[in-house]
């Protein structure tokens, strides 16, 4: 017998009325972000003070180690924008860095790591200068210990307010790339190397994402220490004499070596896995 329709209608909408309900009420709800905003703040008044803090050492730090710098034509002493600029500030640092090693040293690391941890561009021409001024190898030391330093800096400065943001405007995506995160926890330093040998994402991307999905310090640490090594070396490297824009920085040669290193990493890793889900 047909049941009527009156009778499916009611249980049906009664039905759909209940799971509607229980969607609104559902914590997991996709909600607007304009109406996330109206909560509550995620970050405490001890969080937002520990940031400014941290700004404000760093901050005071680098003026420091600019006022006792010895005398100099600060003038000439500005943040290069092209390659000419950096050429220009080369030859006007050569001298100063031969008359004060130790204290340019020092000006130049706090400068780095300022921009590391504070995510200001311009970093690829600091690492340009160092080896630049000081040749290959002690500018490869260079650059991967401030790198290092600044991108460790990032890390834990976003951890401290980045990821509470991040999960209160979009907490069902966080834990989206979280559980696939958490997925490949075994290899993952295969994968934070390749993306720090190759040019895939964006290093400051890397330093500020990484603790927001999970990522554990040590694997971030280790896969930021030996995977700059390539990029770096090869910046180190160059002779700005030969170089006539940043974009030369990554041709056709540079990028298939950065490839090739990181297929060597990550290859093993996705073929390993390929015969576990076979």
């Amino acid at each position: 017998m047909a049941v009527p329709r009156n009778s499916v209608a009611e249980g049906g909408g009664g039905g759909r009325d209940e799971e509607s309900n229980n969607a609104e009420d559902s914590p997991t709800s996709k909600k607007p972000i304009g109406a996330r905003l109206e909560g509550k703040f995620p970050l405490t008044r001890w969080e937002l003070a520990a940031a400014l803090g941290v700004f404000f050492v760093f901050s005071t730090g680098l003026f420091y180690v600019y006022l006792t710098m010895p005398d100099a034509e600060y003038g000439k002493l500005k943040m290069p924008r092209t390659v000419s600029d950096l050429r220009a500030l080369k030859d006007d640092l050569s001298r100063y860095s031969k008359a004060y090693p130790a204290k340019f040293i020092l000006g130049y690391c706090s400068t780095y790591i300022f921009m590391q941890t504070f995510m200001i561009p311009g970093t690829i021409f600091m690492s340009l200068l160092a080896g630049a001024l000081f040749g290959v190898l002690k500018g490869l030391f260079l650059v991967v210990f401030n790198a290092t330093a600044g991108a460790s800096s990032c890390y834990f400065l976003s951890k401290l307010i980045g990821r509470p943001l991040v999960n209160w405007l979009w907490p069902e995506r966080l834990k989206f790339f979280q559980a696939e995160i958490a997925k490949r926890r075994e290899k993952l330093l295969n994968y934070m190397l390749f993306l720090r040998i190759t040019p895939s994402l964006p290093n400051l991307f890397i330093n500020l994402a990484s603790p927001i999905v999970d990522i554990p310090f040590h694997v971030f640490f280790l896969a930021t220490v030996v995977g700059l090594i390539p990029a770096s070396y090869i910046t180190a490297g160059l002779a700005l004499g030969d170089l006539k824009s940043v974009k030369d920085l990554y041709d056709f040669k540079t990028l298939s070596v950065l490839f090739l290193i990181g297929s060597v990493v990550i290859i093993p890793t996705l073929l390993k896995r390929k015969r576990v889900y076979e």
